[in-house]
């Protein structure tokens, strides 16, 4: 076995590619329709969600717990507190809430170690006070599988933005 295939194979599978699919397309509709406790289901309560910056043009902070992040939490209870916050109306990210439409495209999808591991690259166009927003990136998932479905144990989205001209915050990416 090549060194490429011990650390992660490719899943040449039609089923699982569409039921990765299919799965990404449930969390952009969660996303969209703003059902939280739906999107918040879609993830593992150790699930760790990162949105890295940029440390220089060109290149990504390397670890979240030592340089600023867009968006970190280590385990989906952070995510729980973001979706409190916007629905209290305690995020000021989030007054008034955007409308969005979440578009991806799946890019590859491999296993290694019992994990489905995911690269997507994605669109967010958002409408808020009635100015139109795009943000666009690539987002790269570790996918354990539940049932016949899947679960995120981690999520970390690459904002390709050059500007970010208004809070970010989970929804729009």
């Amino acid at each position: 076995m090549n060194a490429i295939n011990e650390h992660a194979r490719s899943v040449d599978s039609a089923a699982t590619w569409h039921s990765v699919m299919r799965f990404l397309g449930r969390e952009a509709k969660h996303l969209d329709d703003k059902d939280w406790d739906a999107w918040l289901a879609l993830y593992s309560p150790d699930a760790t969600y990162w949105i890295p910056s940029w440390d220089s043009d060109g290149t990504l902070v390397t670890d979240p717990t030592r340089h600023v992040s867009l968006i970190y939490y280590k385990n989906r209870g952070g995510l729980e507190d973001r979706v409190f916050r916007i629905r209290t109306g305690k995020s000021a990210a989030s007054i008034p809430l955007a409308r969005t439409c979440h578009q991806h495209q799946l890019i590859d999808v491999s296993e290694s170690g019992g994990i489905v591991k995911v690269q997507t690259n994605w669109r967010v166009d958002s409408d808020t006070d009635h100015e139109v927003r795009s943000y666009f990136g690539t987002a790269y998932y570790d996918l354990l599988a539940q049932g016949d479905s899947w679960l995120i144990q981690s999520k970390k989205t690459i904002v390709l933005n050059d500007r970010i001209d208004q809070l970010l915050d989970v929804y729009l990416v």
